[in-house]
């Protein structure tokens, strides 16, 4: 059985829009989902790994700033 997509957006009103295998995937939803939008690692709201209009650059300016991210403040 093939394991469930670990990254999971969530649009500014935190409805859960999606999931992938990839962190880049989830980034490349943040430019639809705007500002606000939120890629989780897991459901954990404790776990917000990029939270779109509040980092230092939009996920589409850059898909390997978020992956990098992502990685570090998933704390492993």
């Amino acid at each position: 059985m093939a394991a469930s997509p670990e990254w999971k957006v969530y649009d500014a009103q935190g409805n859960y829009q999606a999931a992938t295998k990839q962190i880049e995937a989830a980034a490349s939803l943040m430019g639809f989902y705007g500002d606000g939008a939120t890629i989780r690692y897991a459901h954990a709201a404790r776990c917000i790994v990029w939270t779109e209009g509040a980092e230092e650059v939009s996920a589409m300016e850059s898909y390997d700033i978020v992956a990098e991210t992502a990685y570090e403040r998933r704390g492993y």
